[in-house]
């Protein structure tokens, strides 16, 4: 079902991607358990990054931040870190599929994409774009691939790219039952933490949908593609 592209691999030798699979989801509006674990990572973000200057600092950030500067973006997860921790905001309720992917986003800061795995046409390729792909984002808006970035497509097209994020066609939605996540570790991005960020994304699900079944954790990388 997952792929890796030559060209890819001779970009990135030093990146990877996992890709987790979680089937027979009951997604939620919004749950108690998930809810107090939100408020449980404000305080603790808020404790970790008492000085907001340490968003920058953190080598996480600084990975992210050196593959956005090809592109001349800003990480965004940084600036909503921010927002959290400074303005001390809310995270968002949007769904309980959705929630663990945004809160696991800003306690590890590993940037990831949801796809409604009903709506993927296999394979599933891990490639780059060359400036000629289109699809429609999240906010119904057409767009153009940037040559160089990150990007995971299936036989439908892209369904997402690290700088412009995730499609529209395969957007989480409460009918969601299988989903695919995707997260995109650049260079300087360890092993142990995607595989950590993994964990948090299906500790969340199994709060609010116990009987979810958690597929082996993907990792794709200049090697080929590795279960876990």
């Amino acid at each position: 079902m997952f792929e890796v592209s030559e060209r890819w691999k001779k970009t990135y030798p030093d990146a990877m991607v996992a890709m987790l699979v979680v089937r027979s989801v009951e997604n939620v509006r919004e749950h108690p358990a998930l809810e107090e674990r939100k408020r449980a990572l404000e305080v603790e973000l808020r404790s970790r990054f008492t000085n907001p200057e340490n968003i920058k600092s953190s080598e996480t950030i600084q990975a992210y931040t050196a593959y956005y500067r090809r592109f001349e973006k800003t990480y965004h997860l940084a600036l909503q870190l921010k927002t959290a921790v400074v303005k001390q905001r809310p995270l968002p309720t949007v769904s309980g599929l959705v929630d663990v992917m945004f809160m696991a986003e800003m306690k590890s800061l590993l940037l990831t994409a949801g796809h409604d795995l009903e709506t993927v046409v296999p394979p599933v390729r891990l490639d780059i774009g060359t400036g000629a792909e289109t699809y429609v984002r999240l906010n119904q808006e057409p767009h153009a691939s940037r040559v160089g970035d990150m990007m995971v497509v299936d036989r439908e097209g892209i369904l997402s790219a690290v700088i412009d994020g995730p499609d529209y066609r395969s957007r989480i939605t409460l009918q969601t039952r299988d989903v695919l996540y995707v997260v995109y570790a650049p260079a300087g991005i360890s092993k142990e933490a995607v595989l950590d960020h993994v964990r948090d994304i299906e500790e969340g699900i199994l709060l609010f949908s116990p009987s979810a079944v958690v597929e082996p954790v993907r990792i794709l990388t200049g090697q080929g593609v590795e279960e876990v």
